[in-house]
């Protein structure tokens, strides 16, 4: 194993933890496999939500009355596969840039407890027939991407920001799930 000495920081007098990502030589420990990663798996809870959605698109889902704001049907699909290369790219960030250490950790641990609800709410929503039982869902995934955001932002704030278009379209979905459940009940 390696060993790598601490770098000087930019601070006069100040020293920090040293990454060794910094100076990983070219070729060995390429960031690319693991931005595959982290997009694959967002695109993964994508694709799993679209199976999941399609048959209740079919039959369900047209016979509900729809709040008003209810965007076209077509619409979602491109929008959630956008977000999903967004989600995945600004985890990558924090796990490649980010600094190491127990910060690091959490704030990762954060994007996968909301990345699990973003897994869960279609089958809840759509899979279930239950707006209620999405209403569980997303509000706690809205709380979770707020705080993975504010975390993320402490280490990268780059990676925050691609995450706000995502707590935006959540929000917008909060408000849509909880018409969907008002207006059938």
């Amino acid at each position: 194993m390696r060993e790598y000495a601490f770098q000087k920081s930019t601070r006069p007098g100040g020293r920090r933890r040293f990454n060794p990502r910094d100076e990983m030589p070219q070729g060995e420990g390429s960031p690319w496999p693991a931005l595959a990663g982290f997009i694959g798996l967002c695109l993964l809870v994508g694709l799993s939500a679209a199976a999941v959605n399609a048959p209740a698109m079919q039959n369900w889902y047209p016979q509900l009355i729809r709040p008003r704001g209810t965007p076209p049907d077509w619409l979602f699909g491109p929008v959630w596969t956008l977000l999903h290369l967004m989600i995945g790219t600004s985890a990558w960030l924090i796990w490649w840039r980010g600094p190491v250490g127990r910060r690091q950790r959490a704030a990762l641990q954060l994007w996968g407890w909301q990345l699990l609800l973003n897994a869960l709410w279609s089958p809840a929503f759509f899979g279930l027939h239950s707006p209620a039982l999405g209403l569980l869902v997303i509000f706690p995934m809205l709380l979770l991407i707020g705080l993975t955001m504010a975390s993320f932002a402490r280490l990268q704030r780059n990676a925050a920001l691609l995450l706000l278009p995502y707590l935006v379209w959540t929000s917008y979905a909060a408000y849509l799930n909880t018409g969907f459940w008002w207006l059938n009940r």
